[in-house]
């Protein structure tokens, strides 16, 4: 794989759960080095597509190539240079997690032992604890340490953050997922679906988001944060009785104005400046926001 090659590849990707579209013409691309976020509702397809990628499941048309290889091909290669952490997660019950991570280590020809011994005192995980009397945070802890210690390629992370509290949820992502990429830039990718966008805010490079199994919305996010624009506008008088077609979503209160815009702000803005507003200001919304705006 050389250096310019995407390392996620998806192009017009279908998948039905009997007849039922889960994921219908479905093409993304995760270069390199990058934090990429798969944002949706509940069913829209984000499980779907870390699936196939995986070959879990066998998409009925469209290509998928990760690392420049056909998972269904070449799967032993592919899965050997990533890590995945899915929604649902479930150990041997009987094993400790001292045990379940030494099992799962014994697969890996890389295991950074000092990561381990760092997050388990992090997590403050008893490592002497059953699996089967894990929380579901705890077990997602679990999962979490064993896809960050081989430091792979790639990281597959399926709502990675879910059942854990606030505050290691919030230390996780900045500090572990951060120090993930930061070891070796520019080498590091992944590709993380998840509901609590806020949280990956600072992390993530690209986005698509999913609706109905379908991408309605492929950016950047430096992008995203330019296009998508929140207007307030306070006028001394009764707001002026007119509508501005340009924007996404409008809402008044009052004097008051705010209005979602994409990629019109400036001109907006002008056409608000004419009627003597008292205030005007604009902010850059926020990834979530853009999500929210986008599927409102």
């Amino acid at each position: 794989m050389n250096a310019t090659e995407p390392v996620i590849d998806i192009k017009n990707l279908a998948y039905a759960y009997g007849k039922q579209d889960a994921v219908h013409d479905l093409s993304l691309v995760v270069p390199r080095g990058r934090c990429y976020g798969l944002f949706g509702r509940n069913g829209a397809g984000k499980t779907t597509t870390m699936k196939c990628l995986l070959n879990l499941l066998r998409p009925k048309k469209g290509s998928i190539r990760v690392f420049g290889l056909d998972p269904n091909k070449n799967e032993v290669e592919v899965k050997r240079r990533l890590a995945y952490v899915p929604d649902f997660i479930a150990f041997y019950p009987w094993m400790t997690v001292r045990e379940t991570l030494d099992y799962l280590a014994s697969f890996r020809p890389h295991w950074n032992k000092d990561i381990e011994r760092d997050l388990l005192q992090r997590f403050r995980l008893d490592s002497s604890q059953k699996t089967s009397a894990l929380s579901k945070g705890q077990k997602t802890q679990v999962a979490l340490i064993s896809a960050v210690c081989p430091e792979p390629e790639l990281l597959l992370l399926d709502e990675p953050t879910s059942g854990l509290d606030p505050i290691v949820r919030r230390e996780f992502i900045q500090t572990v997922i951060g120090a993930y990429q930061d070891s070796d830039p520019g080498n590091r990718t992944i590709l993380v679906s998840t509901h609590l966008i806020s949280e990956f805010e600072g992390l993530i490079d690209e986005f698509t988001i999913m609706d109905q199994g379908r991408a309605v919305l492929t950016l950047n996010a430096d992008q995203a944060r330019e296009r998508y624009q929140k207007i307030r506008a306070r006028f001394s008088q009764p707001r002026p009785a007119w509508t501005i077609k340009e924007a996404l979503h409008s809402s008044a209160n009052g004097r008051e104005l705010e209005l979602i815009v994409n990629g019109d702000g400036p001109q907006i803005l002008e056409q608000l400046k004419s009627h003597s507003p008292e205030s005007l200001t604009s902010e850059s919304l926020t990834l979530e926001e853009v999500f929210v705006a986008t599927l409102k």
